[in-house]
């Protein structure tokens, strides 16, 4: 049997109420009105109440009174009848929405594997369908925060557990201050500052209070500027980065602020995947959109693991070191800053053979 939709059903629901009501109503006035109002004939004339002529007025008052008797219990059969089907019916259809009520309630109390079952409905079976979208969504956030708090907690843990060692050793005497030793010190302060730091901006942006000033750039002297930054930053053995772009290039309705943030994210990551070979920082242009790639020859990303680089505190491998890996904030980030341009950001990757993280602007 084909699928009916909701408005059909209540329509039909409707047509079936009435149908039975009026036919109930019609159907016993017709078959039980002539048979009483014959009975109360036959009384009339067997007590020789009436002639032709008088039997106008008895005729017309039997028949009222046949007919209101009659019709009294139509009413009350017919209306039974139907507050039943309609009953059974609007039951029938409301069940999905009591069932997601009652799931809903489960979701509230912390059951987020609770779902929709399907529905012969097409309306309400697309409805569940949305519902345990967003359920799994509930689902996935939850279990993303769980894994945020575990990660933050070691993220914190770390630092301070050796700031606190090396003061408490400092304050007992059992080690002497050096330069170094101050030098480890600051240096934990500052992945403290660090983590904090991304974890403002990915809510700033999230929230979508991160301030973005578009006007028209000529992005080819802050791709030299950073290539030749990162060069005197490489150590000797390490890979090679290199910039290809037209010498003529279209300026792009962007911030360069937010531009700069974005190529230091995706180019610092390029080069702590990337021991030796060569990054390329690739740029050209396609329609209206100008598009700049950076292009690595890395230990690369699984194919699985691609749909989810850019979540939130997402890492492919988790027991990957923290120090290499960091927490998954600043692809999130650069995400987010891209698409607040008006741009979007791709990937593509093949394990042992580098990685391509690109994303397009707009001309201005």
């Amino acid at each position: 049997m084909s699928k009916l939709s909701l408005g059909t059903r209540l329509f039909i629901s409707h047509l079936l109420v009435m149908f039975v009501g009026l036919g109930s109503f019609i159907g016993l006035a017709k078959f039980s009105s002539p048979k009483m109002f014959i009975i109360r004939l036959e009384k009339l004339e067997q007590q020789g109440l009436f002639t032709v002529r008088s039997a106008r007025t008895y005729l017309v008052k039997g028949f009222e009174t046949a007919w209101n008797n009659s019709a009294f219990w139509s009413v009350i059969f017919g209306v039974s009848a139907a507050g039943g089907v309609s009953y059974l019916v609007s039951r029938r259809t409301i069940k999905p929405l009591n069932q997601m009520k009652e799931i809903t309630q489960k979701l509230a109390q912390g059951h987020l594997e609770e779902r929709m079952p399907d529905s012969n409905i097409p309306e309400w079976d697309q409805l569940g369908k949305s519902f345990n979208i967003m359920a799994s969504s509930l689902q996935d956030v939850e279990q993303r925060r769980r894994e945020l708090i575990s990660d933050m907690s070691h993220e914190l843990r770390t630092p301070l557990t050796i700031m606190r060692g090396y003061l408490e050793e400092l304050a007992n005497g059992s080690i002497e201050g050096s330069p170094d030793l101050y030098l480890n010190i600051v240096k934990e302060t500052r992945r403290l500052e660090r983590l904090i730091h991304d974890m403002q901006e990915l809510s700033k942006a999230e929230a979508g209070y991160l301030s973005i000033t578009l006007y028209p750039i000529n992005i080819l002297p802050l791709l030299t500027s950073l290539v030749d930054k990162f060069s005197d930053q490489i150590m000797e053995d390490g890979p090679i980065i290199k910039l290809e772009c037209p010498t003529k290039l279209p300026p792009v309705l962007a911030d360069s602020d937010r531009i700069e943030q974005i190529l230091v994210n995706l180019i610092g990551n390029a080069i702590c995947y990337t021991e030796k070979g060569s990054i390329t920082v690739k740029v050209w242009q396609e329609n209206k959109q100008v598009w700049i790639a950076i292009i690595d020859t890395g230990i690369g990303i699984k194919s699985e693991d691609l749909p989810y680089i850019f979540e939130r505190f997402w890492r492919a491998d988790k027991s990957r070191s923290r120090y290499s890996g960091g927490t998954g904030i600043g692809l999130a980030i650069t995400r987010r800053l891209v698409e607040l341009q008006g741009g979007k950001i791709e990937v593509e990757s093949e394990v042992d053979k580098g990685s391509t993280f690109r994303f397009s602007l707009s001309i201005a």
